[in-house]
Formats: structure tokens, sequence, C-alpha cells
């Protein structure tokens, strides 16, 4: 009976890589290496790849000099972003703006638009290089930043401190403004915040598991190594600290979001019973973004999108008419600086209406270096033609074009300077014109508080429009209407109190459709725009929702939110428990306390007396080694014959024993003695495979170039001695 033995494949030769995926690999290589070469050169200044230090994952990723300069940097990041949002939700204001400075330079210049333009450059330059320090530790890079960009931080963070102390000394109400903006779209700021930080916890599951497996590997290795272990819990230390130093801000501020709608108010989360009718619309100057402000243009422009009334500023010339206009000089809406340009500066009400009458008011409007709104939609050729004709006009055209479409008319009467002839009766004459237009008296909107006994007596049926005044105050002087800056009132609990007293409040100036939003749903009964095209178009306030809808929408956002976190967080622990448990089997299989099974490849090659060897090396086909036997899978009682006929292997000279005398040189027993002598020696070899008993079989190893080398010297030897066994010599020994 034959003894079964198992076949050891000779180990298969490794599969070379093909061109194209060897080519791709290197695309993808150099593709990685310019990634990370242009960060370093956008943050360091540094190109050459080769010299950049990387960091170990859990050690510090900077200098200490590099430490200390990077709150500068966040600082800078914040700042600019405070102020760039500053500037967008004053957008309101910045024909204001503009027209402050045109008066103090005599330029019309947007510098709105120059400042929106830095704040964004500064937000956008500090937000880069935050992303950029971001990915340089995310690619393991040393972070240095160049002394370049340290400069421009640094002023970066001057100019907007200056900024700031500049806005907080002249314009102090543009912070009430941010103030409202953040009333109104606080719920959306809500729901933003709680995707960004969804967002923001596939990166942080992923860094907290890397430190996780960072503190089990460190672990595994301490126990092995004694020598180290104050070390190596030194930077355990670290890494646990550092897990709670980036988790623990971020579940806090994640809880901060989860209940922040418990302190939101907005105006616009109210019941739909609750909202008031939309407020009635004052064209400020006319339609300053469609034509020439106080011109006729202007009012008819405003007419024609829906305005429920007319908004100017009158001005009584040195003959006693009444005109419209808004500087304390001709030079930025008239064409006086070609016309008389030494009386440029002299104050409008000097100058009869014989001389006013001629001068041109709307050359100017259809220059674009002069076009008073950036945001300001193009004129037709048509528009521009007429833009060109239009005069200053006199408060009697005025009346006559509110007469004719019923509009309510409301002004801004400027008394005149000194030395004015009608200094003191200014406002006679103005009721005089009143009257002789034959206009509804319930049509005037009376803002002027100058004599006004004289006003009650001659006009009672004109609406008295007051100011910021107490209640008491305003129903003892029968005044059932204010006109306020809406900065005044909508950061205040007033309104209610005026709603109450059936007080109307009108609001100047709104432009934005948010403001205008909040002014519907704070109740307020009418507006004065600039942006009467827009305005005109809005049906329903932006950003309403009811405050069953709002909970629905909070309570969703929360519970999706928690849902995605935790599952992410959950999916990245879970991969790195199987992680654990697979390098727990993998240090249990190699008996060392070595992170992979190549270090302890690489430790056992270091050791001759415990480095496994080769099964197909020459030293497995030496029978005097029985001691090492096992080692190479060769049994060491002696199989049985195998009936087969196979090709014996060609060991070295060494090996082959010298044939006993026979004295027929072609008798079978010699060759029956030559099989089993071979048997005895290597294993038997089959024509296709070689076949060794199963006893302590190991896969074979990768033979290197000196082993192949000797086993072809092997072959060799063993071709010789066979041809000298089998050659006519031999039969005559």
């Amino acid at each position: 009976m034959l003894k079964k033995t198992n076949r050891i494949q000779p180990p298969s030769p490794k599969k070379t890589q093909s061109p194209e995926n060897f080519n791709q690999r290197i695309a993808h290589v150099f593709r990685h290496q310019s990634y990370v070469t242009f960060l370093t050169v956008c943050y360091s200044c540094h190109c050459n790849f080769r010299t950049l230090k990387k960091t170990k994952f859990g050690s510090c990723c900077c200098t200490l000099q590099e430490r200390l300069f990077y709150p500068f940097l966040i600082i800078s990041f914040v700042l600019s972003g405070i102020w760039l949002f500053l500037w967008i939700e004053t957008s309101n204001e910045y024909n204001g703006f503009d027209w402050v400075f045109f008066i103090g330079t005599g330029q019309w210049i947007f510098w709105s638009i120059i400042f929106l333009s830095v704040a964004g450059i500064m937000a956008a330059y500090t937000s880069l290089l935050l992303l950029l320090g971001f990915l340089l530790i995310w690619e393991g890079i040393r972070l240095y930043l160049h002394w370049c960009h340290k400069i421009l931080i640094l002023l970066v963070i001057l100019l907007c401190i200056f900024f700031m102390i500049v806005l907080r000394k002249f314009w102090n109400n543009r912070w009430l403004v941010a103030g409202l903006s953040l009333q109104v779209i606080a719920p959306y700021v809500h729901l933003c915040s709680v995707a960004l930080m969804v967002i923001l916890s596939w990166p942080l599951a992923l860094y907290l598991t890397h430190l996780e497996r960072e503190v089990r590997i460190r672990r595994h290795k301490m126990t092995r190594l004694e020598k180290k272990r104050l070390k190596r819990c030194n930077i355990l230390t670290r890494l646990r600290g550092m897990q709670v130093a980036i988790g623990l801000p971020f579940l806090l501020i994640l809880l901060c979001l989860y209940l922040m709608p418990l302190r939101i108010y907005s105006p616009c989360i109210q019941e739909k019973e609750d909202l008031g009718p939309k407020p009635f619309v004052f064209g400020h100057r006319g339609a300053p973004m469609l034509g020439p402000e106080n011109t006729m243009m202007s009012f008819e422009k405003a007419v024609e999108h829906g305005a429920n009334g007319l908004e100017t500023d009158v001005y009584i010339s040195y003959d006693a008419v009444p005109f419209l206009m808004h500087d304390y000089d001709l030079r930025r809406t008239t064409n006086i600086m070609e016309v008389l340009p030494d009386a440029a500066f002299m104050h409008p009400a000097f100058f009869n209406w014989s001389f006013l009458s001629t001068l041109n008011a709307g050359e100017w409007f259809v220059q674009p270096q002069r076009r008073p709104f950036f945001n300001m939609k193009r004129l037709s050729e048509e528009d521009k033609k007429r833009a060109r004709s239009q005069s200053i006009p006199k408060l009697a055209d005025l009346l006559k074009l509110a007469k004719k479409e019923k509009k309510f008319v409301i002004f801004d009467l400027n008394g005149p300077p000194p030395k004015h002839p009608f200094r003191n009766s200014f406002v006679r004459q103005v009721v005089k014109v009143i009257l002789a237009s034959q206009i509804e008296q319930q049509q005037i909107f009376w803002l002027p508080s100058h004599d006004m006994a004289y006003v009650k007596y001659m006009a009672p049926g004109f609406q008295h429009i007051g100011r910021t005044l107490s209640i008491e105050n305003l129903t003892r002087e029968n005044v059932s209407r204010i006109n306020v800056d809406y900065k005044d009132i909508l950061f205040s609990h007033k309104i209610r109190d005026y709603i109450k007293a059936n007080i109307k409040i009108n609001l100047y100036i709104i432009n934005e459709p948010w403001l205008f939003s909040m002014a519907w749903c704070a109740s307020i009964n009418s507006v004065t725009t600039d942006n009467i095209s827009l305005l005109s178009q809005i049906n329903h306030p932006y950003f309403f929702m009811t405050p069953r809808f709002y909970m629905l929408l909070w309570l969703l956002t929360d519970i999706i939110s928690a849902i995605f976190i935790f599952g992410i967080f959950y999916f990245y622990w879970q991969r790195e428990a199987k992680r654990g448990q697979l390098f727990e089997i993998a240090s249990i299989h190699t008996g060392s306390g070595s992170t992979n099974l190549s270090e302890a490849a690489s430790r056992s090659s270091m050791n001759p007396s415990t480095r496994t060897k080769s099964p197909w090396s020459l030293d497995a086909f030496n029978p005097a080694l029985t001691k090492n036997s096992k080692e190479y899978g060769v049994p060491s009682k002696k199989p049985a014959p195998i009936t087969n006929s196979v090709t014996p292997l060609k060991p070295a000279t060494r090996d082959i024993q010298p044939p006993a005398p026979s004295p027929s040189p072609r008798a079978p027993s010699y060759k029956a003695t030559n099989k089993a002598t071979l048997q005895t020696t290597v294993p038997a070899w089959q024509a296709d495979k070689p076949t060794v008993p199963s006893t302590g079989a190991l896969r074979p190893e990768r033979r290197d170039p000196q082993e192949i080398a000797r086993t072809s010297s092997s072959r060799d030897t063993y071709t010789t001695v066979q041809s000298i066994m089998y050659s006519p010599s031999s039969e005559r020994l």
C-alpha cells in the first residue's frame, strides 16, 4: 500500500505589473506630490517636496513660534468675517455713505463697493490660509507660515480694528442693522449651522478614530518595550488629551445649536392671522433708481410702479418759489459747474427761480461714473433722452401730479439760511402754494414742526406727522402718525405701544427686501424707499413662517442631524474596532509586539537561529541534516517506494552515494537500487509537480538569486553524475 503524499506547488512567479497600471501609479504619485507642493508653495512659499518635514501622528504640527502666531490668524479670520457680514447687511445704507463722501471730497465714487471688496478680499484671504493649513495637517506636513503672510495677517487685523472704530464713532447705528438682520435670518442661520456641523463631523470622526488607533498601537508596543514605558505613557496622555480637546467642544457647540431656538426671537415667526396688511410705499424723491431724483420723470416713474405716495425735499427760492432739491448745493444734481462754477457752492435758496429753472437736472444721471446706485438697472435710450431734458421742478408741479394720480405727498421743508428774505415766513409761503393747488388736504402728510398753529388754522385737514415722541405728547398734539428711522424703532419694543395707541408708523429709508419684510411682519403702516420697482412686487414677506412650522422644522433638523452624526461616528468606530481585532490576531500569530507581520519577519531575519529556510533551497535536500528535516517537510522515516516512474531531481555531487558494483550493467537490480537510493535522498519528483509527505509542509517562499544559482549548479552536477553512471565505462566498473 503506497502512502499518499500531498503536493507542494512551487512558488508561482509574481505577476508583473502591466505598463498601463505602472504608468497610472506613477501619474497618481506625481499628482499627489504636485498637490502637496502646491499647498506648501501657497502656505509656506516652499517648493521642494523632498525637503518637506513631516509630523508623526499625534505629535504637534508646528514649532513653538508657529503655535504662538496661529491665534493671530484665527483673530484675523474672525474680524474679517465680522466686517464682511456687517458691510453686506448694511447695503441699505450704501447711497447715504457715498453721499457723505461726496460732501467731503466733491467726487462721486462708490466707496461702499470699494469697502465691500476690501472686506471680501480680507475674509477670503484669511479663510484660504486656514484651509491650506488644515489640508497640510491632513497630509502630515509641518506648518510653516511665510513671513509675508504673517505681515499681511497683522495688516488685516489693524485694518479691521480701524474700520470698526471709525464705524463705531460715525455710524454707530450700522451695528443695529446687523442685529436686525440676525433677527430675521436667525432661524435659517440655525438650520445652516446644524448642517455645517454634520459636514464637519465626517473629518472629525475620522481623525478621532485615527487617534484611537494610534493609542491602541502605542499601548500594545508599550507592553513589549518596558524600557520606554514612561515616554509612551506621556504620548498616550497627549493623544487622549487631543481627543478630548477636539471632541468636547464639538459636542458643546452642537448642544448649543440644538437649544438655540429656545432663545430666538424673530418678528417673521407668527401666526398668519396676526400678519398685517402690506405697508404703503412712498417713493423717496420719486424713483431715484429709474430717473433723476426730485424730477418729474422720477415721480412719474414712481407712480407707474405703484407707489402709494411721493416723498421729496423742499427749498424756497430767493423770490419765494418753493422748489424741489435735496443737497445743500447744486453740484451733484445739476450742471451748475458748467454754467456758473463760481456759484456752485452757494446755497440753493439764494438763487432766483428764473435762474434755477434754466439748469439741467438730468444730464448727470445718464453718466455711468455719476449714477447714484451701483445696482440700478440700465436705462433705455428713450429714458436717457427723457432724463437729459429734466429740470428742477416746483412744488406746484408735484402737487398737480399727486392730485391727478391721487397720491399722498410727504416732504421735508428745509428752512432758508440767514439773511434770506423769507427766513421767518417760508412755512406760510409753502402752505399758500399747497392751498392754491386745490389738492385734498388729507393727501398732505405735514412733517415740518414750524409755525404749527398757523398750519392747523389754515389747513386743518393736513395729516400731521410727528417724530419719536412719547405717546402722551403725540396724543396731546393730535398727531396720529410718526416718521422715524427704521434703526430707531425696529430694535425697540415701542412698536406695540404705538399700535395699541392707534398711532401709525412710517419708516425711512427701506431699500432691501428683508428690511421691508421685517417692517411688514412688525405691522408697520408705510415705508419710504428708493427701490420702488422691487418693493412694489413683493406680495408676501420674506422669511415668514408660523411657530408650529418652525417647531416642526427645528425638531426634524435636530433629530436627523443627530442620527447622521451618530451614524458617522458609529461607522468609523466600528471600522476601527474591526481593525483592532485584526491587529490583535496578527500580533498573536507572529508572537511579537510589532504592529504588522513585516516587522516580525524583519526581526526574525536578524536572528539566524530562528530564520525559517525555504523548502526549495539546497539545504532541504541534504539527508544528513536530520534535525531540521521537519522544517522542510521531509519525513524522518524512509517512505514506501512509489510505483509510478518519475524523473529524479538533480542533487549536488556530495549528495550522491557511489553505486554498488554489479556483474551486469543492464541488470534491473541496479536500477531499482539506484531509485531506492534516490528515494531516501530526495523527495519524489513527478513529471508535472513535486510531491512530498504532508508532515510539516510549509508554503514555499520566494527564491532569492543565490538559491537559484545553487539549484542550477546542483542540477548540472546531477546531470554529469548520471551520464557517468549510465556510460559504458560505468559498466566496466
